[in-house]
This record gives C-alpha cells, sequence and structure tokens, in this order.
C-alpha cells in the first residue's frame, strides 16, 4: 500500500505543476505609464488584472512611454491624447483602447508676479508691458505633454499668443517647481502632482485650471499596436478591464489613491491629497473632445497635416464595451 505521506508530497506536487501551468497560459502585458499623479494608479493593473500577467513599467513622461511603444518594448501605454495625435501624424500605427485619468493641470505664477488668481485682463497687460520693455514674460510647460496644449489653448481663448512671451521647455515635472522658485520662469502650466507641490511649498501661487478650451480637462489616453491586438487580444481585454475597474476603485477610495501616488512619485500625503482634487477618473475616450484636440494642434502646428480622420478611426470602443456592459455610444463615441 502506498505511503500516505508519499501520496500527500505527490498531490502537493500536481497542484504546484497545475498552478503553474495556468500561470503560465495566461497572456502576459508590458504596460508603461509615466511617473504623474493621474498615472500612478497604473501600478494597481496587475492586481486587478486577473485573467492576465500585466507588468506595470515606470516612465519620466508620456514621451518617453510613447518611444517604449512604437518600439515594441511595451504592449500598452498610458499617454495623453495629444500624444495620440502626434504619434499619428508620424505614422504610427496605434490604436486608443481606453481612456484614464482627466484633469491634472493648473497655471501657477511665481509669487512676485503682480497679478491675482484669475486675472486675464491683468496678465494680458502684464505680457505686453513685458514685451514693449523687452523683457518678456518666462512661460513654461513640458512641451507636448497634455499641460502644455491646455495652457495654449486657454491662453488663445484669452487672446494670448505665445510669439508674445519667451517659451521655455522643462522636459520634466519635477523640475517645475525648482525652476519657478529659481525664478528662471514667470509663469507654468504643470501636471498633479508637482502642480500641487509648488502651492504647497509655496514655490508660485495658482491662476487658474486651464480647462476653459477646446480639450477640456481631458489627459490621459491608453494605446497599443494592432500587432498586440492580433496576437494577444485576451491580454489587452484583461488590462482593459483591469483600468475599468481601477479607476471605480480610486473614484471611490481616495486614501488607497494618495497612497500610490507618494509611493510612486516620493511627494508627501498633503500634497497627493492636494492633486486627487484636480482629478477625475475617466475611462472614456471623448471622440468630440478628442477630434478638438487634432484641430487645435494642428492650428498650433503641432502637427503636419490634419489627423482628424485617423483619430476618429484609431478608436477601438470595443474592449471597454466588453469590460463595461456599455455601448460605445455611452463611452464617449458620439
Amino acid at each position: 500500500m502506498p505511503n500516505i505521506r508519499s501520496l500527500a508530497a505527490g498531490l502537493a506536487l500536481l497542484l504546484t505543476l497545475a498552478g503553474t501551468a495556468a500561470a503560465q497560459d495566461k497572456p502576459t502585458i508590458k504596460l508603461g505609464y509615466a511617473k504623474c499623479a493621474h498615472c500612478t494608479p497604473l501600478t494597481l493593473v496587475p492586481d486587478y488584472a486577473k485573467d492576465a500577467t500585466v507588468e506595470a513599467i515606470g516612465f519620466n513622461t508620456g514621451n518617453d512611454v510613447l518611444t517604449a511603444l512604437v518600439s515594441k518594448s511595451i504592449d500598452i501605454g498610458q499617454i495623453t491624447y495629444l500624444h495620440y495625435a502626434t504619434a499619428l501624424d508620424k505614422g504610427f500605427d496605434l490604436v486608443a483602447v481606453s481612456g484614464q485619468v482627466s484633469g491634472g493641470s493648473q497655471i501657477l505664477v511665481s509669487d512676485s508676479l503682480p497679478v491675482a488668481a484669475g486675472d486675464w485682463a491683468g496678465l494680458r497687460k502684464l505680457i505686453a508691458d513685458r514685451k514693449a520693455a523687452g523683457t518678456p514674460l518666462k512661460v513654461a510647460a513640458s512641451r507636448g505633454n497634455a499641460q502644455d496644449l491646455h495652457m495654449r489653448g486657454a491662453f488663445a481663448k484669452q487672446g494670448i499668443a505665445m510669439k508674445d512671451v519667451e517659451f521655455i521647455n522643462i522636459p520634466n515635472p519635477s523640475d517645475h517647481a525648482q525652476a519657478l522658485r529659481r525664478g528662471e520662469i514667470d509663469l507654468i502650466c504643470s501636471v498633479e502632482p508637482f502642480a500641487s507641490q509648488i502651492r504647497q511649498v509655496q514655490a508660485g501661487k495658482f491662476f487658474a485650471f486651464p480647462y476653459d478650451q477646446p480639450a477640456g480637462n481631458l489627459t490621459n489616453l491608453m494605446l497599443t499596436r494592432p500587432d498586440v491586438i492580433a496576437s494577444n487580444r485576451a491580454g489587452v481585454q484583461a488590462t482593459v478591464s483591469a483600468i475599468v475597474k481601477v479607476d471605480d476603485f480610486i473614484g471611490s477610495n481616495h486614501a488607497a489613491w494618495s497612497g500610490v501616488i507618494t509611493k510612486v512619485t516620493g511627494l508627501d500625503k498633503a500634497i497627493a491629497d492636494a492633486a486627487i482634487e484636480n482629478l477625475v477618473p475617466d475611462y472614456e475616450m471623448h471622440k468630440p473632445e478628442a477630434l478638438a484636440i487634432a484641430s487645435m494642434m494642428r492650428d498650433l502646428r503641432y502637427v503636419s497635416k490634419d489627423v482628424s480622420a485617423e483619430v476618429s478611426k484609431n478608436m477601438d470602443y470595443s474592449f471597454l464595451e466588453a469590460a463595461t456592459g456599455k455601448p460605445a455610444s455611452a463611452l464617449g463615441d458620439k
């Protein structure tokens, strides 16, 4: 008669092998995200993607994520609607599969700048005076990100031409506070949580939320490539379904969201809590606003041609439909 202990050991081995085989059967996805307050919840996706093995990889900026996606270093990338239009303009074959989080932009000014919050007339006068004096206002953002577009759109809406200021590109948002504090710039449109950090460390003061322009507050978009969809549709679906679940979770649990922000960025809880007040979980893909962004980018000469047709064509709502049970018309496909 077989030894009971041997039978138990054999059963345990079989269970282990079965579990290993099951894990190996799961599709795998490499998910890239930028280290901003909007994006940090994506670090929770591996825990929510029950039908896939997801590796979440952090990058400094959305441009870095886009580079990794087109070079096939990752399978799905979190970028912005602006990056999406830029990539299509350059001929990259990319597909939008979901939104993620929107908002997160603030225009901030130096404490020494004699304008009050929301005083666009005062800012216009100051810009004109500084231009006439030969010392144009120094305006900064991270060129090519959503905040850059939000700011330029808001300036255009308020009758301010970028040619009347000196624009300074600061690629890494974590450098924004020090640039403002050192007096290298007068005004900046920054991203959360670095925008809230600027206010809390008193490196600058709040001027406006730049959402009164055609792009609204749209920010993050999840992209993949057609080859990933063709070879790993189940992995893409599992990832999008997990993003929907994560958005629902952080929308009702700000403490958990704050904890993720502090863990990824190293900034303190007070800054993270303030940042969340300027953010909106938003897994929908807003096609009308995306087309408005494409139009703005053409007008600003950020793209070489009208990419509206490509923007519309390359938005695949099928993954969101499966994840939510809602039709595309209820998910932003107006």
